[in-house]
């Protein structure tokens, strides 16, 4: 019987090519081109470029060809990179030298037994405990001085194969594994002038690695999206088209996208090298002239909802309701406004140009949700200074018997601006299903089943009323 080979391969950083796939879920998917040559019999091989938190279960090695016949025997991750902690509790119980050097040059030697080391693998470490000299010491008395690495020690977090082949081969294997770390997310900025509508954004995609890695020049690929991640139970008690964005930037396109199965993946152009704690931003969005409107929402009944066991009878007179009128940016993300592109999931800043200096004024932002084209977009970016609202409930009567209700709402609205303003008021009909306005001082549009709106328009230093009665029945 022919004994098999046993021979060992250390693949390193300048054989990998790099590729990341990066999810809005503190994942990614991580491939590398490794290279492989195998002997006839078992191959033991290693790869010290793997990040700290790998998800082991789904390292997956393989010959992207389909064409060399090879088997795993066995596959290993290793965590514990050499440290001076980690070797102090090699050491326990047993003396080593330990160095100083004084301000005047002089150095000095002694020797100390470890009795602890304080490395804590999970939590917070202790202090370490030495003994000099049959005393205890809470510090270290000098830089440790450690007898040399064996074999076993790695540098890096490192995987491990042991790889069995019938014949030789040399070949590019592909890597590929699931890691936590890494995560992206889209920035835009709006900027607009001080009178107008017409307003630019900009799309930055903001990537962050803390995955314990460094990566030099990788294809990133980023997934727009919900993917479905199946989590341990926790413990107890605990797209931008490429011919679109030329004709909009007038350059080449830093990122592409692409409808992707039930999601959108977008694609860098260029390498991007990472360093581990590192963010990086890369624009991936231009729209220089798109119109975007700014609307003034007086809402102040908006956390009042119908219980849905019994109509909610109490008249409430006498109580006080929030004065603020809401500013809302909203555009259409379609083509004929500049845009009609998927929009990642990110936040949005807004910004006005101050005529007098020219320079950028901050004036809100929000968060926006995976946007597809062709929808709308409304964003609550703060109150306005000038703009007052007040509500009152002035009449409320109810007939059990008769099973109906009448509640008489006023509404005032004042505009203490120097410019003509509009403001929309939102009332919803909370307390019942069926219901009708009555008197109602102007003209409303029903919105949904419990929700009208009544569009004010204010001249400078302006206050109107808006009055209605609802009136309920059962």
């Amino acid at each position: 019987m022919k004994k098999l080979a046993l021979t060992s391969l250390l693949i390193s950083a300048a054989s990998a090519d790099t590729a990341l796939t990066i999810y809005n879920q503190n994942l990614a998917v991580v491939r590398e081109t490794v290279p492989l040559n195998l002997k006839a019999g078992e191959t033991a091989v290693s790869f010290d470029r793997a990040t700290a938190q790998v998800l082991a279960d789904s390292v997956v090695l393989r010959d992207p060809s389909g064409k060399i016949g090879f088997s795993i025997l066995e596959q290993s991750y290793r965590n514990d990179p050499v440290s001076r902690s980690l070797l102090l509790r090699h050491f326990e119980g047993q003396e080593i030298d330990f160095r100083t050097v004084y301000p005047d040059g002089k150095v000095e030697v002694k020797s100390g037994k470890i009795i602890r080391s304080g490395h804590v693998p999970v939590g917070q470490a202790q202090d370490p405990i030495i003994e000099v000299e049959g005393k205890l010491r809470f510090q270290l008395p000098g830089e440790p001085l450690f007898p040399a690495l064996d074999d076993g020690a790695i540098l890096r977090p490192t995987l491990g194969w042991a790889i069995k082949s019938p014949a030789d081969a040399k070949f590019d294997a592909q890597l590929s594994y699931l890691s936590h770390g890494f995560s992206w997310e889209a920035d835009y900025n709006i900027v607009a002038p001080e009178k107008g509508e017409t307003v630019s954004l900009t799309g930055w995609v903001t990537v962050n690695n803390n995955s314990g890695t460094a990566f030099q020049n990788a294809m990133v690929k980023l997934v727009a999206g919900e993917v479905n991640i199946v989590r341990p139970n926790p413990p107890m008690g605990s797209s931008m088209r490429g011919e679109r964005m030329m004709a909009m930037a007038d350059a080449a396109p830093a990122v592409t996208e692409k409808a992707f199965d039930d999601f959108h993946l977008y694609t860098l152009q260029r390498p991007l090298t990472i360093r581990d704690k590192e963010t990086k931003q890369v624009e991936f969005l231009r729209a220089p002239a798109m119109k975007a409107k700014k609307k003034y929402i007086y809402d102040p009944a908006s956390m009042r909802f119908f219980g849905g066991g019994a109509p909610q009878t109490h008249p409430m007179q006498g109580q006080e309701f929030p004065k603020d009128v809401a500013i809302y940016w909203e555009f259409k993300n379609e083509e004929a406004n500049g845009l009609g592109v998927p929009l990642p999931a990110g936040r949005m800043r807004f910004y006005r140009s101050d005529d007098k200096d020219g320079n950028l004024e901050f004036v809100g932002e929000n968060n926006i949700d995976h946007t597809p084209r062709n929808e709308e977009v409304s964003l609550y970016t703060g109150n306005a200074f000038d703009l007052v609202g007040e509500r009152k409930i002035v009449n409320f009567q109810i007939d059990n018997r008769a099973e109906w209700m009448k509640e008489t709402i006023e509404v005032t609205v004042k505009n203490r601006s120097k410019e003509p303003k509009e403001i929309i008021v939102r009332e919803h009909l909370w307390r019942w299903l069926n219901w009708t306005i009555e008197d109602a001082s102007m003209q409303h549009e029903k919105k949904d089943a419990q929700k009208i709106e009544f569009t004010v328009k204010l001249a400078p230093d302006e206050e109107k009323k808006v009055t209605y009665t609802a009136h309920y029945t059962w």
